[in-house]
């Protein structure tokens, strides 16, 4: 099980920064809600993009034209950061990116077991259960478990990796596509996908 997330590598510098901003986005946020000047529906809303529009969706194109495209795919395997990066997707977290593929016989999850790094460019915001402690620290030791509860149930002939997202580079998965979608557009494709798919916690 690939399992690369050095402790004597990986840099947590940013932890207590994250932890910090977190705090201070929520001071000012609740500050700004008590004086009547946001609406907490409205930052709901921006949230809620961000987590399921704006991240999500460029994944899923990313991973549609992998599946159209052979020359593309090979390229997005090779060298993540760079087949990524010419679609436009760059920014925070995006800067190192390694994309894992799924096939018949390997199924490929990603965590972050000391924090919470993640690709937002390709994946919005990460889910809460992502950062959550159970996750973090079971995925790695029981993976099998871990995405039996999220439905997946695979046979002993079916390998499980799971990729440690650390600050150095983050992992996004590339979905096995399904089958009788030959005539599918890239557009077509890309609603197939979601976030849980590209983590690898859904098979698309």
């Amino acid at each position: 099980m690939p399992h690369d997330h050095d402790d004597a590598d990986h840099d947590h510098d940013h932890d207590p920064l994250e932890q910090g901003a977190s705090l201070r986005v929520r001071a000012l946020e609740e500050l700004m809600i008590a004086k009547g000047l946001v609406d907490p529906a409205a930052l709901d809303r921006i949230v809620e993009y961000y987590e399921r529009e704006t991240g999500p969706r460029n994944g899923a194109k990313v991973v549609a034209r992998a599946w159209l495209e052979p020359d593309f795919h090979d390229w997005l395997l090779r060298d993540g950061t760079a087949a990524i990066h010419s679609m436009g997707f760059t920014g925070y977290q995006g800067e190192h990116m390694r994309v894992v593929e799924n096939s018949a016989r390997v199924h490929n999850v990603i965590v972050c077991t000391l924090c919470s790094c993640y690709p937002w460019p390709v994946l919005g915001l990460p889910p809460a259960w992502y950062k959550g402690a159970a996750y973090r620290s079971r995925v790695v030791r029981e993976p099998r478990a871990v995405l039996k509860e999220f439905g997946l149930e695979f046979g002993t002939d079916v390998e499980i990796k799971v990729w440690d997202s650390t600050a150095e580079i983050r992992y996004m998965v590339l979905p096995q596509r399904p089958a009788n979608t030959e005539t599918f557009t890239s557009d077509q494709l890309a609603t197939l996908v979601t976030r849980d798919g590209m983590i690898g916690t859904a098979l698309l």
